[in-house]
């Protein structure tokens, strides 16, 4: 995009005003006022009123600036957040039904969170938005306020969740059909990217220039990239993020996984949040992680004033070990995701905690005090941002809500022995529907939305005919 004007508009006096520290903000203005302003200054054209699906994918509006800030009433229909990944809509029952009237929602945006579209040849910004009723009720069933909920139970009880995610992705070659397996990239060598390239300077630097772009883009919409490292994947990477406010992470998540993909395309590449896309290849993750503090002192209430854990933090954990296998369909939201989730892998299949141990579910990285944690190793990088850190911070507040005690940490391997999480997403979406505890505090309308939908996607899938079916089946039974 154009780079911002410098210039300052003279004042009524005939003088020069003082541009506003504001307008240069790259991310968020605090009013309407600002908002003209900034938008003005950059000479942004077009404003894209974006807000997540129950996918994580952006649904929205797009208009000419001048119209977003003249009072225009932005609204989209409830349909989109209770569609299927492949467009369909699941059958009333269980405590779900389609709206007869379908009417409109309300999009209301968080101006906090504009910022530029620094891919799109014309000036261009975005802005996410929350739904609400048209009587101003928070949309229960959208994932933001489903986050919102959530932090705000933390609020009640005077805490304030801080987490950071961990985003692994593959870059793939372009596949445009679906019936061949993806296929690692070719690098600036020359020649198909292999695995084994874990924390690789030289992998990364395979594809420096497309990860120019990306921390280009990054930078020009106020997103903050901590590390970025080359994972044991062919083609695959990671990108952690600095730690913060839930709803804070959430956005720039989704605005991440936007990004990311956008680079990619410019270099005539894919890249793929799928949990595990490629046969024989490591899968993608979205590690969580997790603490909590007191916001009226800003201590972390996983610690002691003499440094040694809390109650609270035990609890915690017992929290995430009773209540996330009955939230597993909210880190492992479609098939594919199951295939991630094996035995002896890097990705647990436990419902484990041990200190500083990859084979259990929940982590405790070695840390001061201060910066103790729980981290979550069990979310697939497909997940919503949204709901996994929804789901991942209401169980843990479930657990100190009951005192919940956790099982004795493991010191040793522990992903090679018995399975404690649901093996497919039927069971999963079961085990869900079954936790009373963590429906009330997702929400029990979201709840019933989001089940219906993962069986709708299911039996979607169970109408396509694998190549394994095709290969062991055909000639054989």
């Amino acid at each position: 995009m154009p780079a911002p004007k410098k210039e300052a508009r003279p004042s009524k006096a005939g003088g020069r005003a003082r541009t506003p520290a504001y307008v240069k903000n790259l991310r968020g203005v605090k009013n309407w006022k600002e908002v003209s302003d900034w938008l003005e200054w950059r000479g942004i054209e077009d404003i894209e009123c974006i807000t997540p699906d129950q996918a994580g994918v952006a649904r929205g509006k797009m208009m000419p600036s001048s119209k977003f800030t003249s009072n225009t009433s932005l609204a989209l229909p409830s349909a989109p957040f209770m569609m299927t990944i492949s467009g369909d809509y699941p059958e009333d029952g269980n405590g779900f039904s389609y709206p007869e009237d379908d009417g409109d929602l309300k999009l209301m945006p968080d101006l906090s969170t504009l910022t530029a579209v620094p891919w799109e040849e014309d000036p261009t910004a975005q802005v996410i938005c929350d739904l609400v009723h048209q009587d101003g009720r928070a949309v229960e069933f959208t994932p933001r306020n489903v986050l919102k909920k959530v932090v705000a139970a933390y609020e009640k009880k005077g805490l304030r969740p801080v987490v950071a995610p961990e985003i692994e992705f593959y870059l793939v070659r372009k596949n445009p059909d679906p019936d061949y397996p993806l296929t690692p990239p070719v690098g600036r060598s020359g020649r198909p990217i292999g695995g084994g390239a874990g924390y690789s300077i030289a992998g990364v630097n395979e594809f420096d220039e497309l990860i120019d772009d990306i921390y280009h883009f990054s930078e020009n919409q106020g997103l903050e990239i901590d590390t970025l490292i080359h994972e044991e994947g062919a083609g695959q990477l990671e990108i952690n993020l600095r730690h913060g406010d839930p709803i804070e992470l959430a956005d720039q998540v989704f605005l991440f996984k936007r990004t990311i993909r956008e680079a990619a395309l410019k270099h005539d590449t894919y890249a793929t949040f799928m949990a595990k896309p490629i046969q024989g290849q490591p899968g993608s993750a979205m590690h969580i992680h997790q603490s909590i503090v007191d916001r009226k002192t800003g201590k972390n209430i996983f610690s002691a004033p003499d440094g040694s854990e809390t109650e609270a933090f035990f609890n915690f954990i017992g929290g995430m070990q009773r209540h996330v296998p009955n939230a597993l369909v909210m880190f492992a939201p479609y098939v594919n995701s199951y295939r991630r989730l094996t035995q002896a892998a890097s990705a647990p299949v436990n419902a484990k905690w041990g200190y500083d141990n990859r084979t259990v579910a929940f982590r405790v990285p070695r840390s001061d005090p201060a910066g103790r944690r729980v981290e979550n190793r069990i979310p697939s990088s497909d997940a919503n941002p949204y709901l996994a850190l929804a789901a991942s911070l209401a169980c843990g507040l479930i657990g100190m809500n009951n005192g919940l005690k956790p099982d004795a940490p493991v010191l040793t391997t522990a992903n090679a022995d018995e399975i404690d999480l649901p093996r497919g997403l039927l069971e999963a979406v079961d085990l869900f529907e079954g936790d009373k505890e963590l429906r009330t505090m997702l929400g029990e309308s979201f709840a019933a939305t989001y089940a219906a939908i993962k069986r709708a996607e299911f039996e979607t899938f169970m109408e396509v005919i694998s190549p394994w079916e095709r290969e062991y089946l055909l000639l054989n039974v």
